[in-house]
């Protein structure tokens, strides 16, 4: 086989740096070039939040590389503020605008790795830009929102959006003593959740003296000069010194989609195995893709910064010359919430039911660890699992920090095709600090057999 010489990555945020370094430790005898429509490159997304509630430092803590450090360290060279425009198949070129002083330029190469990530849903009400008006998705958003912050008189914020990101928002921002208002277009919060567990969620932001406004259906902003200066929600008029869309993200396919490149039903890049698109010179990873769901065997869309790394460097390698395959996956999320933790895995109930299975669902509730103990809380989870087989096909739970353990657990034991039953036969670790006598996921495992 031929190695390619020239391997060209379009963007530059978490998946791009990752496919750009594998493909050059792969070939060290290839050029690498990364090109970024922004001003950064190889940065944090996840952790945004948490400059804003002080518990990172500073932003430049999620800036892992810049240009030249990137340059040095990798051998690759990368263009910031150059945005791809076009990919011409036929003549294997791409279309570069320089951002700095307008000029146009063309690239040839023999792969192309796209790794264009994802961009914020946007509402057709709000297409009006406002001084006040802000998304979280970037370094470029987090500076905008803290230099309005620290500029301006701030008491009341609204987050527009419930799901993983807006009760992120609203955690972080709340802990600074702003006044939290979330708006969500579904009856209760984080709709992706099992109905128990929005119920739960829903008495966290209470007790934190977050205001929620479920089941709106009309949402209509009211501008002063260059401000929004109020929501009319469903004919409720709600004050607010700055607002926070965060109503999910997109695939960001554009480019691929102008290039004729296969796109999937949620709008993502169409990819193989080996993460090579319908075109055979073309890879992509990242938060632009579908993959492979490990339970139902088909394509759907998780924007996740672990997932994105590991495909990122599978298609930086077989950019460079090889064929390496990627596994399905199974989801395994979670997410902060004040003082507790939520975790989903696998398939949601509703997505059970959207997918077909004829399944069973168990819940309870047990302590985390013995009850006399400090710390000692109680923990919510529930199995859902196939109804003939007991294969267990997800799970939620919600809780303290033990919670990521009872998910990563059950992500094992899913890719491991196991009944739920097994669950009652683990030997479980036992230590009055840590553990209780009875392990909620024994607990589950029991009523299941």
């Amino acid at each position: 086989m031929i190695k390619p010489k020239e391997i060209i990555v379009i963007g530059g945020n978490a998946a791009g740096p990752a496919a750009a370094a594998k493909a050059k430790r792969t070939n060290p005898d290839a050029h690498v070039t990364m090109f970024e429509t922004g001003e950064y490159i190889s940065t944090g997304t996840c952790e945004i939040p948490y400059v804003l509630s002080g518990e990172i430092k500073s932003y430049k803590d999620l800036l892992y590389f810049d240009s030249k450090s990137f340059r040095e360290k990798k051998d690759v060279d990368v263009y910031i503020k150059h945005k791809v425009e076009e990919i011409n198949r036929k003549e294997k070129e791409i279309k570069v605008l320089d951002l700095y002083n307008g000029t146009t330029h063309f690239y040839k190469y023999d792969k192309l790795i796209i790794a264009t990530g994802a961009k914020p849903k946007s509402l057709k009400q709000f297409s009006i830009p406002a001084k006040n008006l802000f998304t979280l998705k970037n370094i470029a958003n987090l500076l905008k929102v803290k230099e309005y912050l620290h500029a301006n008189e701030v008491r009341s914020i609204l987050v527009i959006g419930s799901g993983y990101i807006g009760l992120e928002t609203a955690d972080v921002l709340s802990s600074k003593g702003f006044n939290i208002t979330v708006i969500e277009k579904e009856n209760r919060p984080l709709p992706v959740a099992e109905p128990e567990i929005q119920l739960l969620i829903e008495d966290i932001l209470t007790k934190n003296n977050v205001r929620f406004f479920g089941s709106v259906k009309n949402l209509k902003p009211n501008y002063s000069e260059d401000k929004i200066e109020s929501l009319n929600v469903d004919g409720r008029i709600i004050e607010a010194d700055m607002i926070i869309i965060s109503v999910g993200f997109l695939p960001d396919s554009d480019l691929a989609k102008n290039a004729k490149l296969e796109i999937g039903e949620y709008g993502g890049i169409r990819v193989d195995g080996t993460l090579k698109t319908s075109d055979p010179h073309i890879y992509a990873a990242g938060d632009c893709i579908e993959i492979i769901n490990e339970i139902t065997k088909r394509p759907f869309y998780l924007p996740l910064a672990t997932i994105s790394h590991d495909y990122a460097h599978i298609a930086g390698e077989n950019a460079a010359g090889r064929n390496k395959r990627v596994n399905p996956v199974v989801k395994n999320i979670s997410v902060k919430l004040w003082d507790k933790f939520f975790i989903s895995v696998g398939l949601s109930s509703s997505e059970a039911k959207e997918n077909k299975f004829k399944f069973k669902a168990e819940s309870d509730t047990a302590y985390n660890r013995v009850t006399v103990m400090p710390g000692s809380e109680k923990v919510f989870g529930k199995i859902i699992y196939e109804a003939e087989s007991k294969r267990i096909l997800g799970a939620s739970f919600i809780g303290g920090e033990e919670v990521s353990g009872y998910g990563d657990l059950i992500s094992a034991l899913i890719k491991a095709k196991q009944s739920a039953k097994i669950l009652a036969d683990i030997n479980y670790n036992y230590t009055p600090p840590l553990s209780p006598h009875l392990n909620l996921l024994s607990l589950l495992g029991r009523k299941i057999s």
